[in-house]
């Protein structure tokens, strides 16, 4: 497991389009994950321990962002020839399992990944309504393993994002397992 942090925000960046299956056999795009105050695209995976330790606190914040009109949508993006657990089929399960409040898309290609920029799970990019780029940092203070009370940077930055269009200045990088590139040994 390689950790990996993401690099810092690039304000106002567009967000790339997408055409994706999701476990729910719908193809998504970039319009129809988009809430009316903004999007948050999430790059996750199952195998990765960082993601697990976080699971329950992404459902939490994309419900109640859903409510602040911020929809959220996942994707998974690594190659599972070398990671059997981030199958589709894996993928259906979790996201039952788990009741993801959003959709959990495929990037067989991982040309989606690429172009965001993706370099870890979890790697959370947040959009204004617009889907200009506000907010690339970590979940919340905590990291890996919950803390009680802790701040909760990515649902405080959205919230401020679908109010006023604009994420906070200051901005700490999420950290997470690399993304498993087709090719690639780690």
């Amino acid at each position: 497991m390689v950790r990996t942090e993401t690099p810092v925000c690039d304000f106002g960046q567009s967000a790339p389009d997408f055409r994706l299956p999701g476990v729910d056999g719908k193809i998504w795009t970039l319009n129809e994950a988009r809430g009316k105050n903004g999007l948050l695209v999430m790059f996750i995976c199952n195998h990765c321990p960082y993601v697990k330790s976080v699971r329950d606190r992404i459902i939490r914040d994309a419900r109640e962002l859903k409510q602040q009109g911020v929809n959220s949508v996942a994707i998974m993006s690594n190659d599972p020839a070398d990671y059997p657990e981030d199958s589709f089929d894996n993928m259906k399960r979790v996201a039952q399992e788990l009741n993801f409040p959003f959709p959990y898309l495929y990037d067989e290609t991982q040309e989606v990944a690429k172009t965001y920029g993706a370099v870890c799970t979890p790697d959370f990019f947040g959009y204004n309504r617009d889907l200009k780029l506000q907010y690339r940092g970590r979940l919340d203070e905590s990291r890996k393993e919950a803390v009680p009370n802790a701040r909760r940077d990515l649902f405080e930055a959205m919230k401020q994002v679908a109010q006023t269009g604009q994420g906070p200045k200051d901005q700490i990088p999420s950290m997470g397992c690399s993304i498993k590139w087709k090719g690639t040994q780690e």
